[in-house]
Parts: structure tokens; sequence; C-alpha cells
């Protein structure tokens, strides 16, 4: 099955609405850290500033990522989502510094906010907005295989997370008259924006090296070549790799030496549609080999 050549509307407007509601989330967080210069509200707004980056590098990524195939690049350009999602990584770590930084210096002289209450409703105001959000970009871009956007909504429930620390802290500081919580809540948003930071990196890294699909997918794909092998002896030999919303899977297949080329290759057709079967829109390739190169380290009529 052929990759999309562009990107698919749906994958375009989540996008496009992406960036278009995180500026307007970030005005929220903005004015709700300006009426009370709170330290806390500040590292929301700062991670909010990395939504709204990252959301414009993933539009764009995703409009270079659904590029067909040329000359230069002939196994297409997907993985350009993988490298907007790198960048967003970096940036949510660049972010905490910037957040440590500005608590430390409140640590020495911490003092209550101005406007708490009005800060806190804006604050949870663009909470609601980021969960909507995150809702609607984890929805689209599992159902279109995009990482750029499972990357852009897992970072959005990290934010909306955050943001639900940072009012409870809050309320608790003005509650209590403790407001050195509001430095140490702080602290704790830039503790969680390293970790989200390294968690979207190591993915987008493990897609750039070509890691393999999970256990448990290759299991599915090993059970339909299985099932569909027919007289074929043997299968080995069998990678798997997923390529920002492409999924690549390869295998060699052993046939008996007296076997028509015109069946071994309907073979292939079966194989390749039952993979498909368990993943929607695989690329498959089947390397036919003759009897001499059965494996006798695998148990026929199969293994890996």
């Amino acid at each position: 099955m052929p990759p999309s050549s562009t990107a698919t509307p749906s994958v375009s407007r989540a996008a496009q609405l992406n960036v278009a509601l995180g500026v307007l989330l970030l005005a929220v967080k903005v004015a709700a850290w300006w009426q009370t210069r709170s330290v806390a509200l500040l590292a929301d707004a700062l991670e909010s500033i990395v939504n709204v980056t990252v959301a414009v590098a993933s539009a764009a990524a995703i409009a270079v990522a659904r590029r067909p195939p040329d000359r230069r690049h002939p196994f297409g350009h997907s993985k350009a989502e993988y490298l907007a999602a790198a960048l967003e990584g970096a940036l949510v770590i660049l972010a905490a510094g910037a957040i440590v930084r500005e608590a430390a210096l409140r640590l020495r002289e911490p003092g209550p906010p101005a406007a708490l209450g009005l800060g806190l409703a804006l604050a949870a105001t663009a909470a609601f907005g980021n969960a909507g959000l995150a809702a609607h970009l984890r929805r689209v871009g599992r159902r279109e295989r995009s990482p750029a956007l499972v990357a852009s909504s897992a970072h959005l429930w990290g934010d909306v997370l955050t943001t639900g620390g940072v009012l409870v802290g809050l309320g608790a500081a003005w509650a209590t008259g403790r407001w050195i919580l509001d430095p140490l809540v702080a602290l704790l948003v830039g503790a969680n924006i390293v970790r989200l930071g390294w968690r979207v990196m190591r993915d987008s890294v493990g897609g750039l090296m070509d890691e393999s699909l999970d256990g448990t997918e290759v299991d599915r794909v090993a059970g339909a070549i299985r099932g569909a092998m027919g007289d074929a002896l043997q299968f080995h030999d069998l990678r798997t790799r997923r390529g920002g919303p492409r999924t690549f899977v390869e295998l060699h297949l052993v046939v008996p030496g007296a076997m028509r080329v015109d069946a071994s290759h309907a073979i292939c057709d079966r194989i390749e549609e039952a993979v498909q079967r368990e993943l929607p829109g695989a690329e498959v390739v089947v390397h036919v080999e003759p009897e001499s190169e059965l494996r006798a380290s695998l148990d026929p009529p199969g293994g890996r």
C-alpha cells in the first residue's frame, strides 16, 4: 500500500488548531502571571511558550513528512516528524532550566502574589482548554499514525497536570499564608518538565534510529504471517520499524524449490494482506528463497 503523499485533512486541521489554540492559551497564561507575578504561574506560562513553538514546528514537519518519495528520498520524508518531536523535548528541558533559575531567586525572598484569585481562574481556564486540545490531538494522531501530533498531545497532557499542580500549590499557599510554596511549586513544575522532555526525546530518537515495533505488535505480525504461509516452508529474518505514519515489515520466506513463481507470488500477496489487516497501511517486503535456505534452528512452518 503506498504511503500518503500529502497530509490528510484531519492531520492538517489538527496541526493548525494546535497552533491557533496554543497561542490563545499562552496569552491566557501570560495574563495570569502578569496579574499575579507568581513564579509558579510564570513556570506554567513558559511551558506554554514551548507548546506554541513546537506546535509551529510540528505543523511544518507534518507537511514535510507527508510529501511523496522522490529521487533523493526514495523512502519518503516521514522521519521529519521525529525531528519535530526531538525539538520539542529539547525546548522543554531548556524551559525547565529557566523555571529553576526564577524559582531559586524567589526562594530567597518569598512573598504573596497579587490578584491571586483572578490569576488562578485564568490558569484553570487554560488547563481546561489544553485538556480538550490534548484529547483531540491524541485521537487524530493515533488514527492517522502521526508521532508529531501524539507527542504534542502528551506534552499538553503534561501541561494540564502541571497547571493542576500549580493551582493546588498556590491555593494551599493562599489558604495558609506560606508563600514559600510558590517557588517550591515552580521547582516541582521544572522537575516534571524535565521528565516530560526526556521521555519525548527518547521516543523520537527511537524513531530516528529505526527502533523495532513493540513485542506485542511483532508477535501479531508473526502470527499473521504463519496464518498466510500456505505451502511455504518457513519464514525468518523478520524485521519491523516505524517511520512517522508508515510501518515497515520485511521478512525472508522459504518455499519448495519446485514451486512456480506465480504460486510463490500469490503467497506473498496473502502475507502482505494478512499483515496489513494487523497493521493498516504497513509496507511489506517479502524476499522469497528456495528450500536450500531452510534453517534447521527454526521450527517450520514459521520462525523469526
